[in-house]
């Protein structure tokens, strides 16, 4: 069924990316996936075509396009590899932040060239010893004169080696309580005094998304640099969580769709005992049970996307779509790869990337045990 949210300006939309992404993406996708990084001139041509935040208004370098643009941007790049997840993070999830709650110094001097696709960005959450439990993590920023000074470490930093502008949850005061009210964000500029990156971290999959740990020695912040008030930072990350769930279910779903598309192409081409392996009803159950849960996944989600489209709070659909979405993934994975045979087990089916790169989501952007959570309390459970 098609989305009551998009119109002709979308289809033409995805057919010009489709077409793009044939000639920039899917050729040289395997070779980022070996060189563990997306390059920055992909970026820079996706900026050229108008592909990173088109939502930005027309004084910013955007198109004042609506989020059914991200929804088809998303959807198509994580056919070519969801190791292209940075690119939504940079466009849905960082840059909304930067543009609700900037100054006006501050969109002039980040947000056009975060449409150029000059500034890439991150936003550092998590550490090492404090994931979903925002409240409790201990990277702090002491006002000093006309400077924070950070101290703290990040790490799983979804474009965290390419990063120019990071945005960072520290704590701006230690007394506050409850704790989550001393929380702020500050934006730290690639080449800042006293930051730096570990090492890129090795992941099981999304092999071509860089992912670092950062860290803050005594780094020297400019106090106008930080992110809209003080002490408002959880609050704002609240917010706006919803829409980066709504992101990663939107992923997922497109990731169920391909991995049922190409299993479907493998099972009607692939003979055993002389006949196709479509030809069996166990293949055949098997695929029927996922399309009718990915389309009913697909339905849930369409109608909560055009919800947020429409300004409606989504906070417990954005978590169940995320929830059930991810554990749906991890399963069409799974499946597909075991229909292939032995054939999904090689590096060069695409099966076994999509596999590799599966499990993951049903963590990042908050656990699926969160989401949950997040459920149980909109029912009046907790």
């Amino acid at each position: 069924m098609r989305a009551a949210y998009l119109k002709e300006e979308h289809d033409i939309l995805r057919k010009a990316l489709r077409k793009f992404l044939e000639k920039e993406a899917y050729p040289y996708f395997e070779d980022w996936e070996a060189d563990e990084q997306i390059p920055r001139s992909f970026w820079r041509k996706l900026g050229e075509q108008g592909y990173l935040c088109p939502w930005l208004s027309e004084e910013y370098s955007g198109f004042d396009a609506d989020f059914g643009y991200s929804v088809v941007i998303n959807e198509e790049l994580e056919k070519v590899g969801t190791g292209l997840i940075g690119v939504g993070l940079h466009n849905d999830i960082v840059v909304p932040y930067l543009y609700h709650y900037g100054t006006e110094a501050q969109k002039k001097k980040w947000l056009p060239k975060c449409a150029s696709g000059e500034i890439i960005t991150a936003i550092a959450m998590t550490e090492p010893g404090a994931g979903s439990d925002l409240a409790n993590i201990k990277t702090n920023a002491q006002l000093s004169g006309d400077h924070y000074v950070v101290n703290g470490e990040k790490t799983f930093i979804t474009n965290g080696i390419q990063a120019d502008l990071i945005v960072v949850v520290c704590r701006t005061s230690l007394d506050a309580d409850p704790a989550h009210r001393g929380i702020s964000l500050l934006l730290v500029e690639r080449g800042t005094a006293g930051f730096s990156r570990g090492k890129k971290l090795r992941k099981v999959g999304l092999h071509s998304q860089d992912t670092a740990e950062l860290i803050f020695e005594d780094a020297k912040i400019p106090k106008e640099n930080i992110l809209g008030e003080e002490g408002k930072g959880f609050y704002y990350l609240m917010e706006h969580l919803q829409q980066e769930r709504l992101i990663v279910a939107i992923g997922g779903i497109a990731a169920s769709e391909r991995m049922l598309e190409i299993t479907i192409d493998y099972v009607k081409n692939r003979k055993a005992f002389g006949q196709s392996i479509a030809s069996f009803q166990n293949t055949q159950f098997k695929l029927a049970e996922l399309q009718t849960e990915v389309e009913m996944g697909r339905t849930f989600l369409d109608r909560t996307i055009e919800l947020h489209m429409n300004g409606g709070d989504v906070v417990k659909e954005a978590a169940m779509a995320k929830w059930w979405i991810t554990d749906l993934v991890k399963k069409v994975a799974s499946t597909c790869m075991h229909l292939h045979g032995g054939y999904g087990y090689m590096e060069e089916y695409e099966i076994a990337r999509r596999f590799r790169d599966a499990p993951v989501t049903a963590i990042y952007a908050g656990s699926n045990e969160i989401m949950k959570s997040i459920i149980a309390k909109k029912m009046g459970l907790m």
